[in-house]
């Protein structure tokens, strides 16, 4: 298998986490959180405005040249960043925006991993001394939803320098996706080709949680090539782009509404781990049928029962709506009609029925129309329609009395045709009867 040397040196892992390169990068406003001395186990917690000046390149100048005036904020970094990852265009709107970015700092503390599939990552007993440093972790979202980011930086003791170590980024953390459809939530991770935690090897984990439930999705290590024994089926990974550029995005082969939740990407590294959290939705818009279809044939006054059936949808959220359209194209609503519980199928997709009545009499349908069933949904609005006609004892329209007409006057015509063909074959008869005698 690739060393993961070549992760740290390729380009392309780099172009993962940017949408635009920049030599150097705005400054960036975060808030530093951390526990208040003394707090025990529901510890206060301490908030205090920073600033992080940042820099791609560890020997330049220009990032301290860049700080401005003395400020309001309580710390400042200067953060040097090789991969580019804080220089996202997410993270830095143009001026004027009202979203902004999310930023937040905390203390970090390396320490081994208890999970089995990184056990081969620190199988030495000894700490490096490299861990004696200041360290910290750094959560970011882009102001316009298409950045999560999470950095573990070190920084030489007592110092605000601190440089990025290892970054995992997701570029689309909210996914949705229709039932069957194969999924790819998004998740990469760069590592310092510098740091000497970056010849040991990595691991990355997938987690899913959803309302207190949680299960192993995945989880490889990389520095022995093994996967972990996991219950879940269709759900890989790309080894060529893990092991080239860094791409950890999860696979899942075949969508279905058990997958719909929150997924947590983790990468380790020795002592070390980062992670990003990943939204997938499933979507699915319902099926309509209406029956019964065709209807009928009604007596003018007679009540008709039409039901709607709207199935295979999910989520649970659903709204109908009747209209019925007149022979004259006027549209009449009818309400969402007598609705019935939702039923949930084998796939985990719900099912739902709505009924109304049409009294041909109370709604002056004499002349029948069109029904349409709507269905409102999250996936989609979708439409059923059936006719209705009517028959009976309404009084006659206009081109009732033209049609009758015309057939009385076809009648009259066929009368006088036969009348006529008989009086002229019995004419003709008594011609030859004088003729004999």
């Amino acid at each position: 298998m690739t060393n993961i040397s070549t992760i740290l040196q390729s380009f392309l892992a780099f172009s993962y986490f940017m949408h635009v390169y920049r030599a150097s990068c705005p400054v960036l406003e975060c808030w530093f959180v951390q526990e208040k001395p003394g707090g025990g186990f529901h510890a206060a917690m301490s908030q205090e405005k920073s600033l992080l000046y940042i820099n791609t390149d560890p020997d330049s100048e220009e990032t301290r040249s860049k700080q401005g005036p003395s400020t309001d904020h309580d710390r400042v970094y200067y953060v040097t960043d090789p991969a580019a990852t804080l220089c996202s265009s997410s993270l830095h709107p143009p001026e004027g925006t009202v979203q902004k970015p999310q930023c937040e700092i905390n203390p970090f503390m390396p320490q081994p991993s208890t999970v089995q599939w990184t056990a081969s990552l620190t199988d030495s007993a000894h700490s490096p001394i490299y861990l004696q440093a200041d360290w910290y972790t750094a959560a970011l979202q882009g102001f316009d939803g298409q950045l999560r980011l999470s950095n573990v930086m070190r920084a030489p003791t007592a110092t605000k320098e601190p440089k990025v170590v290892l970054s995992v980024s997701s570029r689309t953390f909210m996914v949705l996706s229709r039932l069957g459809e194969p999924v790819v939530l998004d998740c990469g991770f760069w590592v310092d080709a510098s740091s000497p935690l970056s010849v040991s090897g990595f691991a990355v984990e997938w987690r899913y949680q959803f309302r207190g439930d949680g299960r192993l999705v995945l989880a490889y290590d990389g520095k022995s090539d093994r996967f972990a024994e996991t219950q879940e089926e269709g759900a890989g990974l790309d080894f060529t782009a893990l092991h080239e550029t860094g791409n950890a995005s999860l696979i899942l082969q075949e969508a279905q509404v058990r997958h719909s939740g929150t997924y947590i990407c983790t990468v380790y590294l020795p002592y070390l781990l980062a992670q990003v959290a990943v939204e997938l939705e499933i979507v699915e818009p319902p099926s309509l049928s209406i029956f019964p279809s065709p209807l009928p044939l009604s007596v003018s006054g007679q009540v008709v029962t039409v039901q709607c059936e709207a199935s295979g949808f999910y989520p649970l959220s659903l709204e109908f709506r009747w209209v019925l359209t007149g022979p004259d194209g006027r549209v009449r609503p009818l309400g969402q009609g007598s609705v019935t519980g939702h039923r949930q199928g084998p796939d985990s997709t719900y099912s739902q029925t709505s009924r109304v009545e049409l009294d041909s009499a109370k709604l002056d349908l004499d002349r029948g129309g069109e029904v349409t069933c709507v269905a409102v949904h999250r996936g989609g609005t979708r439409r059923a329609s059936v006719t209705l006609n009517i028959t009976g004892v309404s009084a006659p329209s206009i081109e009732d009395y033209m049609a009758m007409v015309a057939v009385a006057l076809g009648i009259y015509g066929l009368i006088k045709v036969v009348s006529w063909t008989f009086s002229s074959g019995f004419d003709d008869a008594n011609a030859q009867e004088k003729k004999v005698k």
